[in-house]
């Protein structure tokens, strides 16, 4: 077999797998409606791919997703180029969103940190932050146990450690948050 049909297999493959990342799914989706019901926002963050996909995520939730609807609260944190450049220089790239989440969030918000890998400093550094402020925390990440998954409040732990498809799961189940928030919500 060659590398594009064993690709091709393997995303099949860990998407037929997927499906048995629904339990916890539906359980960190129903604590974030019950968030952003009482004015928390969603806010997300990433690094490269997971960068986009975070912006792509926030997009759907302020914009719509399936129906036209009320705009929900939510911003990736990766897409305010100068002040990540700002706090890269001034401070360190490790703070990137560390800094923004100070000054945006609060106990009522939601965290949703992607890393293919689940290593991402700046990531992690995020996540731990959003805990002391009481945030609620997701990490969207491979199937590897990682720094990341271990200080989430919940783990959605895609089934491949290859990176094109591991963010495959993270936008289909970015999306279906999307979906589940517009439908619960609105």
């Amino acid at each position: 077999m060659d590398k594009y049909q064993s690709y091709l297999e393997e995303s099949a493959q860990v998407a037929i797998n997927q499906k048995g990342l629904k339990d916890i799914f539906l359980i960190f989706a129903e604590e974030t409606r019950a968030r952003v019901s009482k004015g928390g926002g969603v806010y997300f963050c990433g690094n490269g791919g997971s960068a986009a996909d975070s912006q792509h995520l926030a997009a759907e939730l302020v914009g719509r997703f399936k129906k036209n609807r009320i705009p929900l609260k939510s911003v990736a944190l990766t897409t305010d180029s100068s002040i990540i450049t700002a706090i890269s220089n001034d401070f360190s790239f490790d703070e990137i969103f560390t800094r923004q989440i100070e000054a945006l969030c609060t106990s009522k918000d939601v965290l949703i940190g992607i890393s293919t890998s689940g290593e991402s400093k700046n990531v992690l550094n995020a996540i731990e932050l959003a805990n002391k402020i009481g945030m609620l925390t997701i990490s969207f990440t491979n199937s590897n146990e990682s720094s990341i998954t271990k200080k989430s409040d919940y783990a959605l732990k895609i089934p491949s450690l290859e990176t094109g498809i591991v963010q495959q799961g993270h936008i289909t189940f970015g999306q279906l948050l999307c979906m589940y928030l517009e439908e619960t919500l609105t």
